[in-house]
């Protein structure tokens, strides 16, 4: 999702832009490293699609229908096919809706697989009978729907599955323009709005630094908490819609990237380990055969001890990721290793001020 990076991309790319070439560079990161979806947002402030509204506020000629001049989704999403890549788009819902039978056919000629409808930022009963609208007609247009700048999960999904997510939280978005989003705040909303259902967090950034020089950037922004808090956050959190919000050579060669590319997005089973409110928390969560646990802390360090019961008998190997020493100056940095343990194991792990850890569990053969 690169609107949350700033577009980044290389000095050397001729020329970015709302154009092929840009989207292409995302693409063939998502190929090389196994991610399903690219989205297609905007670039300098602008909107992919015709609108000549300000700060992404649709204007009276707003046209969903239409791409900037430049801009061929059907060759976006051609080209991301044949690379094994899934384009989906962005959209503010006021300039959607009016044009939605005629958007969704046409979405779903170009190839598209779905969406982020945004800022409808209302909880009546209009703006609640839009979104089931919305979400029902994508269906029939094998198109999903993820709502941005909306109230909490009521269970529509049930009925229309193609809802993946939604935001509904105060969340790492805001790095761009405040600092707000601490680890003490990721605690509370796990044990809050994460109660309601799934979560669009705008997981990802791999920029983090200490709280004292935190600073408030537009592009390339900033994180507090650990690279392992980061990690937990993807097991901690439920979403459907895993993110990558960070651009290309942010995550490619940095430690735990390898976790993030592994990780599931949806899970058959989910054991909550222990848990303090505002405190910590340990989630385990499986999939098919293999366990993933997720540990997050406040701004508090502390040591937890995981029992692995609910593992079934026999021997596994847990991967762990967990804090680095040093994570005080250089948050980023992290200790991965491999043990065998069985569910008459303990992991003991260190987790320091706005810390985490992360575990994959896969049984030995």
């Amino acid at each position: 999702f690169p609107w949350w990076n700033g577009n980044v991309v290389p000095d050397t790319l001729n020329a970015p832009g709302n154009n092929f070439v840009t989207n292409q560079y995302y693409i063939d990161f998502c190929a090389r490293n196994g991610l399903e979806y690219h989205s297609v947002v905007e670039y300098g402030l602008h909107q992919w699609y015709r609108d000549d509204g300000v700060n992404f506020q649709p204007g009276p000629h707003a046209d969903v229908t239409t791409p900037v001049p430049g801009l061929d989704m059907k060759e976006i999403c051609d080209y991301a096919k044949q690379h094994g890549v899934d384009i989906r788009v962005w959209v503010h819902w006021a300039a959607l809706y009016p044009k939605l039978d005629t958007a969704f056919a046409l979405f779903e000629q170009w190839g598209l697989k779905g969406m982020m409808v945004d800022f409808m930022d209302r909880d009546d009963q209009e703006m609640v009978n839009i979104q089931t609208e919305i979400v029902q007609k994508a269906a029939a247009h094998h198109l999903h729907i993820q709502f941005h700048g909306a109230y909490k999960p009521t269970g529509l999904s049930r009925t229309w599955p193609n809802e993946f997510t939604r935001e509904g939280t105060l969340n790492y978005e805001v790095n761009k323009w405040d600092k707000r989003i601490t680890p003490d705040h990721d605690l509370n909303i796990v044990f809050t709005r994460v109660l309601a259902g799934p979560t669009d967090y705008h997981l990802g950034g791999f920029r983090a630094v200490p709280d004292s020089v935190f600073k408030v950037q537009y592009t390339r922004p900033l994180m507090l908490g650990t690279r392992c808090h980061m990690l937990a956050m993807y097991v901690v959190l439920e979403n459907p819609l895993g993110m990558v919000c960070d651009y290309p050579a942010a995550y490619e060669g940095q430690p735990g990237f390898d976790f993030i590319k592994e990780v599931p997005t949806t899970w058959d089973e989910t054991k909550v380990i222990d848990a303090r409110v505002g405190e910590y928390i340990v989630i385990a969560r499986k999939k098919g055969n293999e366990w993933y646990g997720g540990a997050i802390t406040n701004h508090s360090t502390r040591v937890l001890n995981i029992p692995l019961n609910f593992l079934e008998n026999g021997k596994y190997v847990a991967e762990i990721y967990s804090d680095a020493e040093d994570v005080n100056v250089e948050p980023n940095h992290l200790k991965k290793e491999s043990r065998s343990v069985s569910n008459q194991d303990i992991l003991s792990v260190h987790l320091a001020a706005g810390g985490g850890m992360v575990v994959r569990i896969m049984k030995q053969k």
